[in-house]
């Protein structure tokens, strides 16, 4: 099993379930961490982002890749 690293920031949750489902239809391992404290209601989201995503380095140009195109305006 391949160590998992932070590839990348995510700014919400819309963000991270989406990069979720193209992810996991692609076949691609990897685990959306949230930051957030559930004590604080989310709050600290606003400043910090929501979390980000981790996976094998391996798969990282091809996170990046498929992250790029679902901020694409």
């Amino acid at each position: 099993m391949s160590k998992y690293v932070h590839i990348l920031d995510l700014n919400n949750a819309f963000e991270a379930s989406l990069l979720d489902e193209v992810l996991n239809d692609h076949g691609v391992p990897h685990a959306i961490v949230s930051t957030g404290d559930s004590a604080f209601g989310g709050i600290e989201n606003m400043e910090s982002g929501y979390g980000y995503v981790s996976a094998p380095e391996e798969f990282r140009a091809r996170i990046v890749s498929i992250m790029e195109e679902i901020r694409e305006p």
